[in-house]
């Protein structure tokens, strides 16, 4: 008799989740293992016997249940991508899935790293770190300082070129979303690190089969990708910090120091206005926590 798994083939779509943090897929595996037990209540006991109404039973299920918002909208994401992967696979014929909607979420607020963790991140990194080779502590710098120093996603930064960097005019090109590109300054501890790791840290972790295009290298000499970045903050940071903070932390603090918002929208590379509105009201919640913790009368 085949295991539930077998079925369903949970472990083989887990699997195929390269390109996600570790946490998004056992969020992920939870989500699917209660939906497997939900069909199974129900007597499905394969994804071939999944309907569309099937689908939305269960969402409807889980909002009678008071899950909040945000948490249906995750589980309606996970079985997306879950039905998607078995169709594009071959195990499943037809995505039930397809144009499957959730109550959005209830958009939960960036997190905006304290002055303390940022100077753990970018200047005093855990004692873990202490043996870390040269080369090693040089690009960790240059990467860190750009995603804070210069707001760039961690795609960006993974994508970097050597002709995409100016120092000596402090620039940096970004191929955005879409293939946009746009020009970002860079600071000048950004410039510092950089020129650390270009000038003395990348010909150490270069091998003859690194790429020439490729600005950042990983331990094997290879392209630094986005889970090489997820790796080497989580031991550079006191907490667990996604790369993403940085790029949140880098649009509040414009913000708070009174930057125009469409200057930062052009920084950001987003291309509509109401992606970088998001961010007044974390500037504005971050500054209302600042009255209200320093404030006499607040």
């Amino acid at each position: 008799m085949a295991s539930d798994d077998d079925r369903w083939s949970l472990d083989a779509f887990c699997a195929s989740l390269t390109s996600v943090a570790p946490a998004t897929v056992r969020a992920y595996r939870s989500d699917l293992e209660a939906f497997v037990l939900w069909c199974e209540r129900a007597e499905l006991s394969a994804p071939d016997g999944v309907t569309r109404t099937t689908l939305r039973r269960y969402i409807a299920s889980l909002a009678t249940r008071s899950y909040a918002r945000r948490t249906v909208a995750r589980k309606a994401s996970a079985l997306r991508r879950y039905f998607g992967w078995l169709v594009r696979s071959g195990l499943l014929d037809a995505d039930p899935s397809a144009g499957l909607s959730a109550p959005s979420g209830t958009g939960r607020l960036p997190r905006v790293l304290r002055d303390d963790e940022l100077t753990a991140v970018l200047d005093a990194p855990p004692g873990t770190t202490a043996e870390d080779p040269p080369a090693i502590r040089a690009r960790d710098d240059a990467v860190l300082e750009l995603l804070y120093g210069s707001g760039l996603r961690v795609s960006e930064l993974c994508g970097l070129r050597p002709e995409d960097i100016d120092i000596s005019r402090r620039r940096v090109v970004v191929w955005g979303k879409g293939s946009k590109q746009r020009v970002v300054p860079l600071s000048e501890p950004a410039c510092d690190a950089l020129h650390q790791w270009l000038d003395h840290g990348r010909r150490i972790l270069a091998t003859a089969e690194s790429p020439s295009d490729a600005v950042f290298l990983n331990r094997k000499g290879r392209r630094l990708g986005p889970r090489d970045v997820r790796r080497l903050l989580d031991r550079r940071a006191p907490s667990p910090t996604h790369p993403h903070a940085l790029r949140h932390t880098f649009a509040t603090h414009l913000l708070d120091g009174g930057a125009d918002l469409r200057a930062v929208q052009e920084l950001l590379g987003h291309a509509d206005l109401s992606t970088t509105q998001h961010y007044t009201h974390v500037s504005k919640q971050r500054l209302r926590t600042v009255l209200d913790a320093t404030h006499p009368r607040a």
